[in-house]
């Protein structure tokens, strides 16, 4: 006889009278198994073979079995003495597939389904499906999505398995169409609607959304309407209700908030309690809040904050300082009481650290201010973790300390950080405005290997120049902090290719460095070096490099007046033209033969001109000492957002090398907060060369540029600033002739070309050419350069960390203290010939290193200036 029982799938006990009288289980048998293992089923069942059971023992194993998850229908039953157990499995999951979602991303929906158990090849449960259907519902609803809907579909498949589909609708976000804050007599309503974060709807919220209701936005902008009255004296002001109502479609949302103002009062006195442990005269100097001023939240908590830190920086990590204010209602004031309670004075244990999977703690470790075992200082951990930010190393730093447990006075302090690419290892290809395609192999890692030294090799090629350099930098040669470097190098370049006049120079060096720091945010620098310098200028340099005219490379003689005269006689050196202004016919000369007997004299080519190469040669050996100062606040090594820097460097070039010349350069920059979002930057570059001793200017290969990046955006890159002369050069248009056969007759196969000079005035006969290229730009000694930027985040980025857009105001030009007497677009410091730019720009750091965007217009420009619009670089070589 076989009695079978069936469990309903809630678990209800069993009738006592399903089993007449209780048995001993001599087996158990398990059957409908497909996934489940029959161990896994044994493991839960609280049965076992031997055991006496009755229809208690079954509820008990029944419910034990449905705990597991894996059955929706168990089935018990006995055949004499074996236990016959029949389930039947849950469906396994085999595809889930999400439509229709956009404001949140299909990975969110997956693993908030994972996290519940609702994944592909785990077991069904509809239950779950149902609940997470609901708790995404929710989700879009808090969006402001009142009118989405979320449907779930269950598709059965062959051996017990089921496909999900979760389709979704999410609808629109309902826009806010009023907000109303009713009670309000101090303050207006436009002045209230500035405090908000949620706006009706303006011409810009398809861009920033704020007139997207959401309630955690409103819950913030209640609490920031309340610290707005709570600043401004109004010590009892309430929030009595706040209503949102919808409209019908869904679409509109309506605010009001109900507000009780009441008075304004006045501190009538500030005390200390508790025990300071500093002097109470240093604590006092720490309050904001003063007798006779309107109540201030913000100032009394601000004043706890500080009395805080300043705590802290003895040690005393929990202390705990409490701004009590006590209002007279008679008389409308206030006295506030600083409770202070410092705790014990705590100390390091332990400082770790947490992310540097390529950074070494010890890199880490040797800017630390705070240090282990001694007593801790707020202002020490957080000088620490900004020291870390400075590297460069990181995209964000986070610090924490925890109490040790067990201990009343210790604590751990925990650095967490995130890093990001500080160098480029391998190939480079990228393209550089103004210097084309880059090609080559490089690494220039200032964090290599992760021991925080700066070491760079590489072989890159564009069309403007050719590098191979070796450098090498150790921030930590000695314990304290002084660097020490070095560096050789070998390049050749083409300033034709870069907006620059025509010469190219080969150039090889090397050069030591040290580093010394004299506080916490500034080091000097001293830098020796020796560079071996050739310019090639080819037969049609710049004047100011070059003296010009001089004889055509493949002319060695000229005439006398009187030959020139016997060949012109002996010849019919006229021609019949027509005159394109009359149509008549015209007799003019034709080109003058020359008979070329005679040596040229340079001396008669030259001008009263000399160009640089004139005097000093094209050939140099150059020793140069370098000086600097630097220092510097900013939070981050790499796209700044708060801090100020300055950097001043002199670099003379020594006695005893072929050249003598000094430039001073200085640039600074400062940022400074505007609102929670908007950071204003200045920035600034100054520069001024001259020579001294034996080279009576600066060498024009040292000579400042300007525009573009980093420079006056909207401009092409290098081009402001003084231009050079043209070289003046000649048409060989005069037929010469040479009597080859002595008949004293003119055949055509005896005419050449020549230069032709009159040997007796040193005049030249034929005309100098004619050219319509714009002189290249040749720089000056004096450079001038300011940007004011307002750095905004960038609209629908998460990870702003890597990236930074801002619309700037670029200004500058380059200046020449001594300019050439046919010198176009040549001034000395003159404020009316700024150049003035403004656009907006963008910088990412990636792997391959910074790419750079610039939209910009040209507000002022000089006569000679080259506008560019749009200018961008990605992947510059190192």
């Amino acid at each position: 006889m076989k009695d079978f029982l069936k469990a309903a799938s809630l678990g209800l006990a069993l009738p006592v009278s399903a089993f007449a009288q209780s048995f001993v289980v001599n087996d158990i048998r398990v059957e409908g198994l497909q996934r489940v293992s029959a161990g896994t089923v044994f493991a839960a069942l609280p049965v076992r073979v031997g055991d006496q059971i009755e229809s208690l023992e079954i509820q008990s194993a029944t419910r034990a079995l449905f705990r597991t998850g894996y059955f929706q229908d168990i089935e018990i039953g006995r055949e004499n003495g074996v236990l016959v157990i029949t389930v039947r499995e849950r469906p396994a999951i085999s595809k889930i597939e999400i439509t229709g979602n956009k404001a949140i991303k299909t990975e969110d929906l997956l693993k908030g389904m994972n996290d519940n158990g609702l994944a592909e090849g785990q077991i069904f449960k509809r239950a779950t499906l149902e609940g997470l259907a609901q708790e995404l519902q929710r989700q879009y609803v808090a969006q402001g999505r009142y009118g989405a809907s979320v449907n779930t579909e269950v598709k059965e498949l062959p051996r017990n398995q089921v496909e999900l589909k979760v389709i979704v609708d999410e609808g629109s976000v309902a826009a806010i169409k009023h907000i109303n804050v009713v009670g309000n007599q101090a303050f207006s309503d436009d002045e209230l609607a500035e405090i908000f974060e949620l706006q009706t709807t303006g011409w810009l919220s398809w861009l920033n959304s704020d007139d997207k209701y959401s309630r955690e936005k409103l819950t913030g902008d209640l609490e920031r309407l309340e610290s707005y009255y709570l600043d401004r004296g109004y010590l009892e002001f309430k929030i009595d209700s706040t209503q949102v109502s919808l409209s019908p479609d869904k679409q509109s949302v309506f605010i009001t908030i109900n507000v009780n103002e009441g008075d304004v009062y006045t501190v009538s006195d500030v005390e200390l309690a508790g025990d300071p442990v500093v002097p109470e005269e240093e604590v006092k100097r720490l309050l904001l809040v003063r007798k006779g001023q309107t109540f201030s939240q913000v100032l009394m908590t601000t004043t706890s904050d500080y009395i805080t830190k300043r705590l802290g920086n003895e040690g005393y990590t929990f202390a705990e300082v409490n701004g009590i204010p006590e209002a007279n209602e008679e008389d409308k004031t206030v006295k506030v009481t600083f409770f202070i309670d410092p705790g014990k004075r705590a100390y390091v244990r332990r400082i770790n650290f947490r992310g540097n999977t390529r950074t070494s703690d010890d890199v880490l470790r040797r800017e630390m201010r705070q240090m282990e075992s001694a007593s801790a200082s707020s202002a020490r951990i957080e000088q620490s973790k900004v020291r870390l930010e400075r590297l460069g190393y990181f995209k964000e730093v986070q610090v924490e300390t925890s109490e040790v447990p067990g201990t009343s006075d210790q604590i751990d302090v925990e650095y967490t950080v995130e890093e990001q690419p500080s160098g480029t290892i391998g190939g480079t290809v990228g393209y550089a405005q103004g210097s084309g395609l880059v090609l080559g192999a490089n690494v220039q890692e200032n964090n290599w290997l992760g021991t925080g030294k700066s070491v760079g090799f590489a072989v890159n090629t564009s069309k403007y120049q050719t590098v191979a350099n070796f450098s090498y930098t150790d921030p930590y040669f000695t314990p304290d902090g002084v660097s020490r470097g070095f560096n050789v190098f070998y390049q050749t370049r083409d300033y034709s290719e870069i907006n620059v006049a025509s010469y190219t120079t080969d150039t090889y060096g090397a050069g030591i460095s040290f580093g010394y720091p004299i506080s916490e945010i500034s080091r000097v620098g001293l830098n020796v070096g020796y560079n071996h310098l050739s310019i090639n200028t080819g037969p049609y340099a710049v004047q100011e490099i070059k003296a010009s005219p001089v004889p055509f490379p493949s002319i060695d003689t000229m005439i006398s007046s009187d030959d020139l005269q016997a060949v012109t006689d002996a010849l019919d050196n006229t021609t019949t033209e027509i005159d394109p202004e009359t149509g008549e016919e015209v007799e003019v000369p034709d080109p003058l033969p020359i008979d070329l007997s005679m040596p040229v004299d340079d001396s008669l080519l030259n001008t009263d001109l000399n160009g640089f190469i004139d005097v000093n040669g094209d050939d140099f050996d150059i020793f140069s000492l370098t000086g600097s100062y630097a220092k510097s606040t900013l939070n981050r090594g790499i796209l700044a957002t708060r801090g100020a820097s300055q950097r001043l460097s002199l670099e003379f070039a020594l006695p005893g090398g072929d050249l003598e010349y000094y430039k001073l350069i200085y640039t600074a920059q400062y940022f400074r907060p505007l609102t929670r979002d908007l950071t204003l930057r200045l920035r600034t570059r100054l520069g001024y060369g001259d020579g001294f001793g034996d080279t009576p200017a600066l060498p024009f290969f040292e000579n400042f540029f300007g525009g573009g990046f980093g420079s006056v955006r909207g401009f092409e890159r290098n081009t402001l600033g003084p231009r050079s002369t043209p070289a003046e050069a000649y048409e060989l248009k005069t037929s010469a002739w040479v009597d080859t056969n002595g008949d004293g007759v003119v055949q055509t196969d005896e005419l050449t070309s020549s230069y032709v000079v009159d040997a007796d005035t040193g005049e030249l006969v034929a005309n100098p050419l004619t050219s319509n290229r714009r002189p290249d730009p040749f720089g000056g000694n004096i450079l001038i350069e300011g940007s004011a930027e307002v750095i905004f985040p960038i609209p629908f980025v998460k990870d702003q960390r890597s990236m930074q857009s801002a619309f700037f105001i670029d200004a500058g030009n380059v200046f020449d203290s001594s300019c050439g007497i046919s010198q176009i677009n040549c001034y000395d410091i003159d404020a009316s010939h700024i150049n003035v730019s403004a656009g907006v720009g963008l910088t990412w750091i990636t792997g391959f290193g910074p790419l750079t965007f610039s939209l910009a217009k040209a507000l002022r420009e000089n006569e000679d200036d080259e506008i560019e619009v749009f200018q961008f670089s990605l992947g510059n070589s190192f």
